[in-house]
């Protein structure tokens, strides 16, 4: 021996024990017999005995395989070797490295990620249609890596990559919440009309389905067009120099008045409205909206999110509705009647028939109002406009004075017969 062996021996005996540099005898490790071999075969014996697998990360789009060659290992055989005591059963330590784990771990998050899908509306004339989203899967990358790390330490052979679902961030229910009821008005007319019938459906179908996205303004001109013949409307009563009189497109003004109210209770933001200049039946004075070639109804959409129309025509009315995301607050309309003008006597027409021919009516001064309220309470009482409607003369038909005899003089018989003083016709 050595005098470094005896040295050895001398300050730790348990070296000499070993074996003078051999496994103390009975030892396994891993159940190989490694008792009385050198050291270094021993942990040859041992490595060469243990199975080296791949790492595998298990996802639902596929498992990762990492070859086994692309892992660096290490274990505590040569400490374990060294310090083993007669007839002991001892178990290796073992742990594993992957030098491009960032990388590729990350890579597999992205190709199982799946993207959500928004719900989508669909919105035309004939109402709404919702169709549903999907959920979206993602995975966290840190606790992957951090659990892959944790195996490979601790010399386990596979992991897991959890994904973890999630909704859209549109959804069909955030949809429905974005198109509730807003304001609906309905006005009636005379059936029996069917031009006028005509004029105001068609009017009503050009308008029903549209959007108005955020801060946009609607034209009533701009949307059902011009009022003409070709472009397909009828000969019904306008309102043209304080006469009802035959022309083309004579009702749509009943389609943009009722309109103009649901606009006005759905707080949506009047930028152009006009009356008529004779009052109309179909509403309260002041709450018309007359259009012609010359002056077309606006309003803007005030709100974050879109605004939805839709009209529905029948035997004897026209309603608008408006849908969208409601504020809170609930807008009502008023009429305020500041005075009436009574017309001149009637004027006396002679004709081949008597009575009235032309029904008098008063002329009108009012105002308008929009109310705000939070629920029963009155936020706020704005003036929208004040009017002035003129009255209109009626006219009674009397029997033509009967033919003088010849030679007799007399005055000759006069007749009124008021024209259109150069006024553009006013759909009614």
């Amino acid at each position: 021996m050595s005098p470094v062996s005896v040295l050895a021996c001398l300050l730790a005996p348990a070296f000499c024990w070993g074996g003078w540099g051999r496994v103390a005898r009975g030892v396994t490790v891993e159940g190989v017999k490694v008792g009385g071999l050198p050291y270094a075969q021993a942990e040859e014996e041992i490595r060469s005995t243990l199975p080296h697998p791949p790492f595998v990360v298990h996802a639902p789009n596929g498992d990762l395989v990492v070859p086994a060659d692309e892992l660096t290992e290490k274990d505590d055989a040569a400490a374990l070797v060294r310090r083993a005591k007669r007839g002991e059963s001892l178990s290796l330590t073992r742990s594993r490295n992957w030098a491009d784990a960032e990388g590729v771990l990350l890579a597999l998050c992205e190709r199982n990620a799946v993207p959500a899908r928004n719900a989508e509306l669909r919105f035309s004339a004939e109402g709404f249609r919702y169709l549903p989203g999907a959920d979206g899967a993602a995975c966290d990358y840190h606790a992957l890596l951090e659990d892959v790390t944790r195996a490979l330490a601790c010399g386990e052979s596979e992991a897991e990559l959890h994904v973890f679902s999630y909704r859209p961030e549109v959804t069909v229910e955030t949809l429905k919440e974005r198109t509730r009821p807003l304001s609906s008005r309905r006005t009636r007319f005379d059936g029996s009309n069917l031009p006028r019938r005509h004029n105001i459906a068609l009017a009503a179908a050009r308008i029903s389905g549209t959007e108005l996205r955020p801060g946009e303004e609607f034209s009533f001109n701009g949307r059902v067009g011009a009022r003409t013949e070709e472009n397909g409307f009828e000969v019904a009563a306008v309102i043209s120099g304080g006469e009802f009189v035959p022309g083309v497109g004579g009702g749509v003004c009943q389609a943009s008045t009722t309109l103009y109210l649901a606009a006005l209770e759905a707080g949506m933001t009047v930028t152009e409205a006009r009356a008529h200049s004779l009052s109309v039946g179909y509403v309260p004075p002041s709450l018309d909206a007359m259009v012609s070639s010359a002056s077309d109804l606006r309003f803007c959409n005030p709100y974050a999110f879109s605004v939805y129309i839709l009209a529905e025509t029948d035997e004897d009315g026209v309603a608008f509705s408006f849908y969208g995301m409601p504020d809170g607050r609930r807008y009502v309309t008023e009429s305020v009647v500041l005075a009436r003008i009574a017309p001149p006597p009637p004027e006396e027409v002679g004709s081949g028939e008597e009575g009235t021919l032309r029904a008098a009516k008063d002329g009108i001064v009012s105002e308008s109002y929009l109310l705000v309220y939070d629920g029963e309470t009155l936020l706020s009482r704005t003036r929208l406009r004040r009017d002035r409607y003129a009255c209109v003369r009626g006219k009674i038909g009397v029997k033509k004075a009967s033919p003088l005899p010849e030679g007799e003089a007399g005055t000759p018989e006069q007749t009124v017969t008021p024209g259109s003083r150069g006024r553009l016709p006013r759909a009614y």
